[in-house]
């Protein structure tokens, strides 16, 4: 399978960072964590994250117990969603400058997703139970 490498920063450009891809895949959480950390539904492309610039600035925020999350100390750009089990990045794509040919694929925690909004796209959909169950086998 074909990597790509896709490039983004911060609001400010003090934070940047090369995600690794192997699809063009985009997915939506609708977990009450990810929508308390962006006002709506987390959009992340996932892959590896490839190279990181301007660490000294990164915060990280331990969300969970199995998850983190970054950001950037100065602007407050929301940088990655990681799992500490085995490094799994998930970056917003905003954050991202190449904007032109993602897929809207996928939602996860389904049953979380609040009733005043939708995605019209049609995606595969799992619930929390399914996702955690999906990642304890990989």
């Amino acid at each position: 399978m074909t990597q790509l490498d896709r490039h983004g920063s911060c609001l400010c450009g003090a934070v940047n960072l090369t995600l690794r891809i192997a699809s063009r895949n985009i997915s939506a959480c609708h977990c009450a964590t990810c929508r308390k950390w962006g006002g709506g539904p987390l959009l992340v492309a996932e892959g590896e994250l490839a190279q990181l610039s301007g660490e000294q600035q990164v915060r990280i925020h331990e969300s969970s117990e199995w998850a983190e999350r970054g950001f950037c100390g100065q602007c407050g750009s929301h940088l990655f969603y990681r799992l500490k089990s085995n490094g799994h990045h998930a970056v917003p794509v905003g954050l991202l400058d190449d904007q032109g040919d993602w897929q809207f694929d996928s939602q996860i925690f389904i049953e979380s997703r609040p009733a005043y909004y939708c995605f019209a796209n049609q995606t595969c959909e799992l619930t929390g139970e399914q996702v955690f169950a999906e990642f304890s086998q990989g």
